[in-house]
């Protein structure tokens, strides 16, 4: 990753990420198009809303559904640098609920997220992905924000100035967005081309 240097600046620019999908490759994000197809057809319509589990049972399920992040992704090299940027604030969003919490600081662990993110934070409280998500954006002031989930990244883009960025899968080559890129590194390059330009 070339060199990139920012005039200093009293307001560092911040930049989001989530955690499964983006700074984690989870290749069983590909059936979330499917599995959305399938609702709309055979479900009837309701708020759009995500599923938060509850029982011990829908939890272990849950937890094993996770265990699907298996690396880091391609494109976390570059994330390490830009957060060397004095000018650069880099954070961690991740919409896992709070149970999950021991295999998340696992992942951190891994990553060495206490020299890269100025705050890794977990939705303790199991709040609504898309609403914990905008509460998170909102109060961090983030500039930016990378997201695999569709859904979350529109109703970022709908409620906010944000820039998201959205990381899509095969199935979600149809869906007109200005930011979306299949991969990490594509999404990271671009944000370097977008501050370069603004420098």
């Amino acid at each position: 990753m070339p060199k990139r240097t920012l005039k200093r600046t009293k307001t560092p620019i911040r930049i989001g990420f989530d955690l499964d999908g983006v700074l984690l490759y989870n290749p069983a994000r590909i059936i979330r198009r499917p599995v959305k197809s399938f609702k709309r057809r055979f479900i009837p319509k309701r708020e759009n809303t995500f599923f938060v589990p509850h029982s011990p049972l829908m939890k272990f399920i849950w937890h094993l559904f996770h265990k699907s992040s298996v690396w880091v992704a391609d494109g976390y090299d570059m994330i390490v640098e830009l957060s060397k940027d004095p000018d650069i604030e880099i954070y961690l969003v991740t919409a896992r609920f709070g149970y999950l919490r021991p295999d998340v600081e696992k992942w951190l662990r891994k990553i060495n997220a206490k020299a890269v993110f100025v705050k890794c934070i977990i939705n303790e409280k199991d709040e609504q992905p898309h609403q914990y998500k905008l509460k998170q954006v909102k109060k961090l002031k983030l500039n930016y924000f990378v997201e695999d989930n569709w859904d979350i990244v529109s109703h970022l883009a709908e409620k906010t100035d944000i820039k998201a960025y959205w990381i899509y899968n095969i199935f979600d080559r149809q869906v007109h967005y200005p930011l979306k890129f299949p991969t990490l590194k594509k999404a990271v390059t671009h944000i370097y081309e977008d501050l370069r330009k603004s420098a």
